[in-house]
């Protein structure tokens, strides 16, 4: 099927653009998004909170455990020029690529000094990110996090504040190395993961490093032409293990955030699920056959943007239209900041080519 840029648009009012977090992780509102063959999906509107009996015991709730590094530095370049850098993903311990925003972009051999406090070399271009060594004296990481700023994405309107260092990270964040927050994720507080606990339900982990070229625009009307970004991820036994036994008992397995969809799904293209760590730049689109996922706790995404897509091929694009017609009149908060969804897997016989227009 034809797919173009414009079936994945939607008109959002930028007043339900949440700027800020709710005082409550688990006070964001859910919308129930249930799939239905040849009809109408079926909505629900509930409280996050309200998880906890949405799951049935037997399920498994799979999580990403990476969390966000410091990844915004402010410099200038050695013409005195001023710059900004977002980092995209480490490369080594000393090594990364990275968004650089400037009047002129730097050269090849040109170097920027950040936060006042070092030195980086520009080595060349890698696609649309910039490929920069850092100082050798001290670990990536540990430099980006004296010196760097969190990252908010580009739709808030305002610099990271104090309160964003616990907030834009998840309660279960434990592996360094995302430049934005696995953000369905910001929702559950210890309290809720232990309900879930006490349903029956079990939790299991894996790391995907979340790169700033999630926020680039697609720039292609023609879908088929689209390259995506690569993302890190790492799947371990255990969590393969864990998904194997909720099959065999007929539970589902709840993909928590995109983030955990994209890793599942793409450790699953080749052949059975296995453990291990790679790259991925796996595009979903209607049409995808998912191989893990029974359902997904997600935010509202951006129009046009490829985790638009993403929901689309898993939920059906008429009842993500749908949903999000309803989530605008209805007066959701959207984006990370914003209100959640819990999406079930639609009917694999449904054919997309058969979704009506909203």
């Amino acid at each position: 099927m034809s797919l173009t840029l414009a079936d994945f648009d939607y008109t959002l009012p930028a007043e339900l653009i949440a700027q800020a977090p709710l005082p409550e992780r688990s006070a964001s509102r859910l919308l129930v998004v249930e799939p239905q063959q040849g009809a109408a999906p079926r909505l629900g509107d509930s409280v996050f909170n309200a998880l906890a009996e949405r799951v049935n015991p037997g399920d498994l709730l799979v999580f990403n455990d990476t969390r966000v590094i410091h990844a915004r530095l402010h410099g200038v370049k050695d013409s005195g020029g001023q710059v900004e850098v977002l980092i995209e993903r480490a490369i080594g311990p000393h090594e990364a690529l990275a968004q650089v925003r400037a009047s002129k972009s730097p050269k090849t051999g040109s170097r920027l000094r950040l936060a006042d406090a070092f030195e980086v070399e520009v080595l060349g271009r890698v696609g649309e990110f910039f490929h920069l060594r850092f100082p050798a004296g001290e670990d990536l990481l540990a430099l980006l996090e004296r010196h760097g700023k969190l990252p908010l994405p580009p739709y808030i309107q305002r610099a990271a504040g104090e309160a964003d260092e616990s907030r834009y990270q998840t309660v279960y964040a434990r592996e360094p190395g995302s430049v934005a927050a696995p953000t369905a994720g910001l929702h559950f507080d210890q309290a809720l993961l232990e309900r879930i606990a006490e349903r029956g339900a079990k939790c299991a982990w894996l790391t995907l490093h979340v790169g700033a070229g999630t926020f680039q625009p697609v720039r292609v009307d023609d879908l088929g032409e689209h390259q995506m970004h690569r993302e890190r991820y790492v799947i371990p036994q255990e969590t393969v293990d864990a998904i194997a036994a909720t099959r065999a008992a007929g539970g589902r397995v709840i993909a928590v955030g995109t983030t955990s969809m994209r890793a599942l799904e793409a450790a699953a293209q080749d052949g059975p699920l296995e453990a291990g760590s790679g790259e991925t730049e796996i595009f979903i689109l209607p049409g995808f056959r998912f191989q893990v996922a029974d359902a997904l706790v997600t935010n509202f995404h951006l129009p046009k943007s490829t985790l638009m897509m993403l929901v689309s091929a898993f939920a059906g694009m008429d009842s993500i239209r749908r949903a999000y017609a309803h989530a605008v009149a209805q007066r959701y908060r959207f984006f990370s900041y914003g209100d959640a969804m819990f999406i079930t897997r639609k009917n694999e016989s449904e054919n997309d080519n058969n979704d009506d227009a909203v």
